[in-house]
């Protein structure tokens, strides 16, 4: 018989999975890519021998990509080679205060302790409830599909997701082991990939604190784009066909199905299509007719922020940075105001600042430094050079001041990314760089809905979907809707 074909729309995480996993289901997979390369928002360029991720930098959940890889009959290592960051991050809360987080628990433990008398049992006991967030969350609940509410309404599940702190929010929850404003801040970084604040957060994101502490931050050599060639080496071993610079600019319909995926190469015939890219993009290029949401409902949802990124070779190495470093040094709610409740350009903003070339001499010649800056900002604004410029002498002026050296003049390479970047690359929805923020009312059945409502054999997968933004949930969003798509065509 001859194979069913699947057309996969982008070569993202969560487009490389799906494409892996229905390829090795034994279906004809192709990828149509817009971009030169797969990746999506963790592509990768190289100027001046620097080597820039021009995305994601944290490598957390080091299972899910293991297990990732093992479905497959291969290791992480087979790919890439790991290394644990010790310290795990660096918080710059003042120039006088500056925490370094170890990668060794007990010296994590001794370090809350010193900060606030009884921490370290309170650490033990936060940790402890987490632990079960993890294994319950990342083992059952983001696996499922969330496409019929009944999914949730067995006993158990109701219970799990009552010890799963999924109705309280994570501002009240933290606050019941920490009353330190210092150790509060550092609890609550991780819930900013979350794409929202801590009082709009459910509890159950506590485990993102386990994956951080427990688990560990990592760093593959050589750079996060490592982890997508090895994706694409493993797709391209079942099978999988990838066709770059394809846009997509339509859809074949006939009879409430999709038939075919007009792109700028011609047409691609499929049983079954899965979009990768943006999906209030594809939405669009539906028509009204077989669109699951209206605008009315996407300008309703509550988006992660937006970023505006500034990739920089340095010519010489800077005193002070580390792997990872979060400064912390202005007032959060005041950023965050400016991000969620009124969004503008921040007034003074937080930032984070990586130096890879810190852990990884490869990514940047002899005695220079590859800096890569990032200021969370509310998605939909205004985006020129002129305000990018304005942000970049604000960080410069304080990172300067930080590391207690000139930095302008040792700047070999410079290139800004924000809004207008993230629309043209890869149709983002308002210019957003993470998706949908994970709050109550967007999660699992309440998030975009990963099927098609009028059209039988289309789907979606990724960040604007089940089960949320990152790249580990990207992963397991495609392994959850290639199965969806298996059900249907088999």
């Amino acid at each position: 018989m001859k194979k069913k074909k699947v057309i996969v729309i982008g070569a993202g995480f969560s487009g490389l999975s799906t494409a892996t996993e229905l390829a090795d289901k034994g279906y004809e997979v192709m990828i149509v890519e817009k971009n030169e390369q797969a990746g999506g928002r963790a592509r990768v360029f190289k100027e001046q021998g620097f080597t820039f991720d021009m995305g994601p930098s944290w490598y957390w959940m080091p299972d899910i990509f293991d297990n990732y890889f093992a479905r497959f009959g291969k290791k992480t290592s087979d790919y890439y080679t790991l290394k644990r960051l010790d310290p795990s991050y660096s918080v710059i809360l003042s120039d006088s205060e500056v925490v370094d987080m170890p990668a060794d628990y007990d010296a994590l433990r001794n370090l809350f302790e010193s900060i606030e008398p009884g921490a370290a049992n309170a650490l033990d006991r936060f940790l402890e409830q987490a632990a079960y967030k993890y294994k319950v969350g990342i083992q059952e609940f983001v696996w499922k599909p969330s496409v019929k509410i009944t999914e949730f309404l067995s006993l158990r599940i109701l219970v799990d997701a009552l010890r799963m702190d999924v109705f309280s929010s994570f501002y009240s929850h933290v606050r019941k082991f920490f009353k330190s404003d210092t150790l509060l801040k550092l609890m609550e970084f991780p819930i900013l990939f979350l794409g929202a604040i801590s009082q709009n957060t459910p509890a159950m994101y506590s485990l993102m604190n386990y994956a951080e502490i427990k688990l560990g931050t990592w760093y593959p050599m050589g750079g996060m784009h490592l982890i997508v060639k090895g994706m694409v080496d493993l797709a391209l071993s079942k099978g999988v066909q990838i066709e770059y610079h394809a846009e997509v600019n339509g859809f074949a319909i006939e009879g409430g199905k999709v038939k075919g995926v007009k792109t700028s190469k011609g047409v691609f015939e499929a049983d079954a299509v899965v979009a990768s890219a943006d999906y209030h993009h594809v939405e669009t290029l539906l028509g009204e007719a077989h669109r699951n949401y209206d605008e009315a409902y996407w300008d309703k949802r509550v988006m992660a922020p937006s970023s505006l990124l500034f990739y920089l070779g340095i010519n010489k190495r800077l005193p002070r940075l580390k792997h990872h470093n979060l400064f912390f040094d202005r007032d959060f709610s005041i950023h965050s105001h400016e991000i969620y409740t009124d969004p503008s350009w921040p007034s003074d903003p937080l930032f984070y600042a990586s130096t890879p070339s810190v852990t990884d001499p490869s990514v940047a010649p002899d005695g220079c430094e590859n800096l890569f800056l990032l200021i969370p900002v509310a998605p939909n604004l205004e985006d020129t050079e002129a305000v990018r410029e304005q942000y970049f002498e604000q960080l410069m002026d304080r990172l300067e001041l930080y590391c207690g050296v000139s930095i302008r003049d040792a700047i070999v390479y410079k290139r800004s990314y924000a809004h207008q970047d993230f629309i043209g690359d890869y149709h983002a929805f308002k210019g957003n760089a993470y998706g949908l923020a994970n709050t109550l009312m967007q999660t699992a059945i309440l998030k975009p809905s990963l099927k098609n409502r009028h059209l039988k054999n289309m789907f979606y997968t990724g960040q604007l979907t089940v089960p949320g933004p990152g790249v580990p949930p990207s992963l397991i969003s495609g392994i959850v809707v290639a199965k969806e798509v298996d059900k249907l065509l088999k």
